[in-house]
């Protein structure tokens, strides 16, 4: 069932499927005021909507022109709905103004708040605080009302599920709803008054799934982002004033921004593209030198900004899984190749060697034990191998395979037809949107058996057909035991590899092949699909403390 929400899901880009459920809230809205079930009216309503989209998407641009880059037009278009939702509607041209301010300092925000080319900030959030603290407009928060709970609470079901962030916004709802249900109870109101109080006239359902869950301003990692939530949650439910300022979920929310920025990386990685190396028919590692060294742990991504022309709905940055070890020279970055091409995809594709190029973020929690003698199973799923490999080099320091330096040459995918489909960081993948497990950081892993293993590891890599197993050299370097799950036998397996047949995998099929799994902590790499899977295969296998990593999608 999981399988298939994720499939379903997994056909809308995550913009797109953020302007849809707030589009159907707007929807809900306007009908609600026709039938007398919302204050304001719905000549106010739907003004207000159409002057906050139009002046956040134009603002938008201008700010890009300014800026010499390109507007990214669905997340204005989110900006825009947000701001509808987070300032009282108005029929009035000075209250329409004062929306349109709004989208107009959002727009600029993402801008002038910004450091390496992402924003600090929430924009909607600088928003209302700039036009709250100078009185000019304070916000309203007027999303916040029953008739409109169920339709937000489903919506931000469904985003947090898609982002892999439902942890972090059932922190902040527990805590924030917690807190105010305490507070208004010892002010007199019975339990189940405090209660409804809580979730229908507070906005903490809206803010924990459209707003505080942002990836541009979260946490590079999980207990991070818990711990941001927790903090943001407080300073929501706890009223509070610092001078001119009162507490609001605007400031709650902004002073949350400045903590996640703390955590993150804060300067700039620089890299000069090297080249593409092919890894199988469809999959190629590109290959960058960073200007400095790059910190990260094994199994961690990197989220690259590539501006462009006629950026699609996906936007110009794409975290990658790293493939390489810390401290190599060369930073390289494995990528399936499929069709239809995203716009970024033939952007990458189109780099020359020597062309300079900015990633903005190192993150995820997708780490394997820190102590070596803790046994694992390994589960990747075509490309998701990629996290693996970065883990087996950083433990047998395996030398990376030679980069392509010299350009799009024989063997590049320089002469290749347009590439894409889903962007890829390993299994294929976006920001900011990773389902893991946090674990404590590892040296990475070796083998079970096979001269050079050095942690007790069983890989388990499912791929398409035969000549789509990557990183080979890599894999028989570092010892390890592998098991491959493919429609026809590979030819002349590697001494210590197995065939374990074609379908898809089995719990029976799997604890025959490893007897000891009921010892082994599980981690699986991949699409969506590969990765609910087998993590359930594992599970009845008798695996446990599974870790997943997987393209959520943003």
């Amino acid at each position: 069932m999981r399988s298939r929400i994720d499939t379903l899901i997994g056909r809308v880009t995550m913009y797109n499927l953020l302007i849809i459920v707030l589009a159907v809230i707007a929807v809900v809205a306007v009908i609600a005021s026709v039938a007398g079930q919302l204050f304001y009216t719905p000549a106010a309503l739907a003004l207000s909507l159409v002057v906050a989209v139009l002046a956040t998407v134009g603002s938008s641009w201008l700010a890009a022109w300014i800026f010499r880059t390109r507007a990214h037009l669905p997340s204005a278009v989110i900006s825009g709905l947000l701001i509808f939702f987070v300032f009282l509607p108005s029929a009035t041209l000075p209250g329409l103004g004062f929306i349109a301010l709004a989208g107009v300092i959002a727009s600029a925000s993402k801008y002038v708040l910004a450091i390496r080319g992402r924003h600090v900030l929430n924009p909607v959030a600088v928003a209302a605080v700039v036009l709250s603290v100078t009185a000019l407009y304070p916000s309203g928060w007027w999303v916040a009302t029953p008739v409109l709970l169920p339709f937000v609470a489903v919506g931000a079901l469904l985003v947090l599920y898609r982002t892999r962030k439902l942890a972090m916004g059932l922190v902040f709802v527990v805590v924030a709803a917690g807190v105010v249900i305490v507070r208004v109870t010892a002010g007199g109101l019975e339990l189940g008054e405090s209660v409804q109080l809580a979730f229908a006239s507070f906005p903490i359902v809206f803010l924990a799934g459209f707003m505080l869950s942002e990836p541009l301003t979260l946490p590079p990692r999980r207990l991070q982002q818990l711990l941001v939530a927790a903090v943001v949650a407080v300073l929501f439910a706890i009223p509070f004033q610092l001078g001119p300022i009162y507490s609001s979920p605007e400031i709650a929310l902004v002073i949350g921004n400045i903590v996640a920025f703390a955590f993150g990386q804060r300067r700039s990685i620089r890299m000069r593209y090297l080249g593409v190396r092919d890894l199988t028919p469809t999959a190629v590692a590109f290959d960058f030198e960073p200007a400095s060294p790059v910190r990260f742990r094994p199994g961690q991504y990197l989220e690259l900004g590539l501006p462009h022309g006629r950026s699609d709905s996906r936007g110009s940055r794409r975290a990658f899984s790293i493939a390489s070890a810390p401290g190599a020279d060369v930073l390289s970055l494995g990528v399936k190749l499929s069709q239809p091409s995203s716009s970024f995809k033939r952007a990458l594709v189109a780099l020359e060697p020597g062309a300079t190029v900015r990633a903005t973020w190192v993150g995820g929690d997708f780490l394997l034990p820190a102590d070596p003698a803790t046994p694992v199973i390994l589960a990747a799923g075509g490309i998701g191998i990629t996290p693996f490999i970065s883990q087996l080099q950083s433990a047998a320091r395996v030398p990376a395979a030679a980069g392509a330096r010299g350009g799009h040459g024989a063997g590049s995918a320089g002469g290749r037809a347009p590439v894409g489909g889903a962007s890829s960081r390993g299994s294929g993948g976006s920001a900011g949107s990773r389902d893991t497990g946090g674990s404590a950081d590892s040296g990475g892993t070796g083998g079970s058996a096979g001269s050079g293993a050095i942690r007790d590891a069983v890989l388990v890599y499912s791929v398409s057909s035969a000549d789509e197993l990557a990183y080979l050299p890599e894999l028989v370097a570092s010892g390890i035991r592998v098991l491959v799950t493919a429609p026809q036998p590979p030819a002349d397996l590697p001494p210590n590899w197995r065939y374990l047949g074609a379908g898809r995998l089995s719990p029976d099929v799997l604890a025959g092949a490893v007897p000891d799994l009921s010892s082994r902590r599980g981690y699986v790499s991949g699409p969506p699909g590969y990765v609910d899977h087998v993590s359930t295969v594992l599970r009845r296998a008798g695996a446990h403390s599974i870790r997943t990593d997987q393209f959520a999608g943003y």
